[in-house]
C-alpha cells in the first residue's frame, strides 16, 4: 500500500510545471531554492517541476571524494541535498519536489518512503516491477538474467528539507546513457548497477513518463494544476 502524504483538506493543488529541452543546473537550482523559501514563508504554492539536464554530476552533504572518479568528464555541483553522488543527463526525468510537509506530515523517514512509492507506481506503468530496499534509498529492479541475487538501480532520491518545505527530488532514467555512470560510485554503492526503462526494453518517452508520474502522484500527494509547458515565470 501507498504512504499517504495527501495535504490537510483545503489546500490548493500542487503546481505542475514541464520544462521544454534541457535546463543549466545552476539555473535551477537557484530557482528550486527562491521558490522552496516563498512555499515556507506562505507566499507561493508548492510544485513538482520536471525537468531534463545536461551531463553533470552532483554531490550530497554525504558524498565521498573518493567516489568521484573522473572529476574532469562533466561538471561537479555539490548540493545540500541529501545523499551521495549522482549523474543527470539527457533521456533522465528530474522531478524537483517543493511540497510543505506543515500541510501533510511532518515525517522525513515517511516522505522518503512516499517518494519511492510514487517511483515505483509509475514503472508500474511500463511493466516494471521497482523496489524499495530497507538498507538504502531509492528505487531497484531485480536482475536475474544477470544473477540470483543482482539488482539495478533505476531511480534516485535525494531531498533537502528546510522550514519543512522539501527541494530536490527524484531522478528516473528512462533513456540516459548509462555508461556516463561510470564516472561515479552511484550513490555510493558499490555492489549494484544502474539501469533505465530503455535498458529493460522499453522504448518510453520523457513525455511518456511524464504521464506515468503525473497519475502515480495524486493518490499519494494530491491533486494537481498543470501550467503551460516551459521556464517557470520569474520568482519575485
Amino acid at each position: 500500500m501507498s504512504t499517504s502524504f495527501l495535504p490537510s483538506p483545503g489546500s490548493p493543488p500542487v503546481e505542475w510545471l514541464v520544462a521544454p529541452g534541457q535546463t543549466p543546473y545552476a539555473e535551477a537550482l537557484a530557482e528550486m531554492e527562491c521558490r522552496a523559501a516563498l512555499i515556507a514563508e506562505g507566499r507561493a504554492s508548492e510544485r513538482v517541476w520536471l525537468i531534463e539536464h545536461p551531463p553533470l554530476y552532483t554531490a550530497g552533504t554525504s558524498a565521498h571524494a573518493s567516489d568521484l572518479v573522473s572529476p574532469d568528464r562533466f561538471p561537479v555541483y555539490w548540493t545540500g541535498r541529501g545523499g551521495q553522488f549522482t549523474y543527470h543527463g539527457p533521456g533522465q526525468r528530474i522531478a524537483y519536489v517543493m511540497l510543505d510537509l506543515k500541510r501533510r506530515r511532518q515525517d522525513v523517514r515517511a516522505f522518503v518512503t512516499a517518494l519511492e512509492d510514487w517511483l515505483i507506481a509509475t514503472l508500474r506503468t511500463f511493466q516494471v516491477q521497482g523496489e524499495g530496499r530497507d538498507d538504502r534509498v531509492g528505487v531497484w529492479v531485480r536482475r536475474p538474467d544477470h544473477g540470483p541475487l543482482a539488482e539495478d538501480k533505476i531511480a534516485a532520491i535525494g531531498v533537502r528539507l528546510r522550514r519543512w518545505v522539501s527541494s530536490h527530488g527524484v531522478a528516473l532514467n528512462v533513456a540516459p546513457d548509462l555508461e556516463h555512470f561510470s564516472g561515479i560510485v552511484p550513490c555510493g554503492v558499490h555492489q549494484h548497477g544502474v539501469t533505465s526503462l530503455a535498458d529493460l526494453g522499453c522504448a518510453a518517452t520523457l513525455a511518456d513518463a511524464d504521464v506515468a508520474l503525473e497519475r502515480a502522484f495524486q493518490p499519494i500527494f494530491g491533486e494537481i494544476v498543470r501550467l503551460p509547458d516551459g521556464l517557470p515565470e520569474p520568482t519575485p
